[in-house]
């Protein structure tokens, strides 16, 4: 049986060497499930000590997706499993969060240049694993999105970090409509530093084998920057559909009014442009505790490090396992698939601030620590 992540070391012109980690599930367009992120934390920091290894390169197998997102069947079954409802309980959940957001942070922070080849779909676990690269490729068939709305979730893999840190309005238009964004809009946002053609990919690595790296982490990421640069399409000219709608998305979505933000949204469902008007479809029909939690989660992280924003994350997709529409949005869409999902509560005026406070209650016993408590701290250890 074929490994979920494979691995190389390939040669390059000076005798250093590039890992390179596929991710290796294209039926499910590599969807991010425990194993891989298990096989992926250990050889990163493999290849982060070893010093004949240069840079990282991470992919998706296949031309269809990077990475669509994480293991919804395995949370599924995890929920189901946990008899008592307390969201503690829910043994698979702890084991897949702690590890999955420990792999994310790790490549935020990682001490050697790493390269995200983000071609095809980038989505909810995708984007926690490409955020955090050094030199972030998209490309011309990228689809880029966090639509976590659609399932009863919220943007976490340190998505509310990312969204809350976004112009006004913007991320939280991203969080509450699901809206996929192609390679011009990311680098806009800055979500991406390089557009390469979709059909690049043994170019650019012909690139990287071809070149002579210094194993100097300031001169290398030069180097690989000028060596992407290079590869670059021609852009000129070309605008994304977040840019051509930019000022009119930060006027209706930006500020403290969630039922106004809300009502904004709506209105383009009546818009003649279809990717607004399938933006206010999702949300439409999306959770709308979903959307109460993704307001509220954007406001509440704006300050927060990123390893306190994972950690804040953590406590908050535990508690969906127990509290809120992950568990039906998961059967609506991947097990029954009527995609008739029973939203509760089943309307955003039932969503209120005060309702939502249960997610940020922390749920494992008074006595034990914080299990992400070490993020970000280990080198002041």
């Amino acid at each position: 049986m074929n490994s979920p992540v494979l691995f190389e070391e390939l040669d390059t012109a000076d005798g250093r060497k590039v890992g390179l980690a596929t991710l290796n599930s294209p039926q499910t367009l590599n969807g991010l499930s425990l194993d891989m992120c298990k096989l992926l934390a250990a050889r990163l920091r493999q290849w982060e000590d070893n010093a004949q290894i240069a840079m990282v390169v991470l992919r998706g197998a296949g031309d269809r997706a990077f990475c669509a997102g994480g293991d919804l069947h395995g949370i599924y079954k995890g929920m189901q499993d946990n008899s008592s409802g307390q969201a503690w309980d829910n043994v698979y959940a702890r084991e897949f969060f702690d590890v999955e957001y420990r792999l994310d942070y790790h490549i935020h922070t990682y001490s050697k240049p790493l390269l995200c080849w983000g071609n095809g779909i980038v989505m909810g676990g995708g984007v926690g694993l490409m955020m955090g690269a050094s030199h972030r490729v998209v490309t011309t068939s990228t689809r880029f999105a966090m639509p976590e709305i659609s399932i009863g979730l919220f943007p976490d893999v340190g998505g509310t970090w990312m969204l809350s840190r976004l112009p006004g309005g913007i991320g939280l238009f991203l969080a509450l409509t699901g809206a996929q964004l192609g390679a011009n809009d990311c680098k806009l946002l800055g979500l991406a530093d390089y557009t390469l053609d979709a059909e690049g990919w043994d170019a650019l690595l012909a690139a990287i084998q071809g070149s002579s790296w210094r194993g100097d982490r300031q001169q290398d990421d030069v180097a690989l920057r000028n060596l992407l640069l290079g590869l670059q399409v021609d852009e000129s000219g070309q605008t994304g559909p977040l840019q051509n709608h930019y000022q009119a998305i930060r006027q209706a979505c930006d500020g403290a009014d969630f039922n106004g933000i809300c009502a904004n949204i709506a209105a383009w469902q009546q818009s003649e442009d279809p990717w607004l008007k399938r933006a206010a479809s999702t949300f439409l029909a999306g959770s709308p505790g979903s959307a109460r939690l993704s307001f509220s989660l954007l406001r509440r992280v704006h300050l927060m490090s990123l390893a306190e924003v994972f950690r804040q994350e953590y406590i908050v997709s535990l508690q969906c396992g127990v509290q809120g529409d992950l568990q039906e949005g998961i059967r609506a869409l991947l097990i029954d698939k009527d995609k008739q999902p029973k939203w509760s509560p089943a309307v955003l005026d039932e969503a209120t601030d005060a309702w939502v406070q249960r997610f940020f209650v922390s749920p494992w016993p008074a006595d034990l620590a914080h299990p992400l408590a070490d993020l970000g701290r280990q080198a002041s250890a």
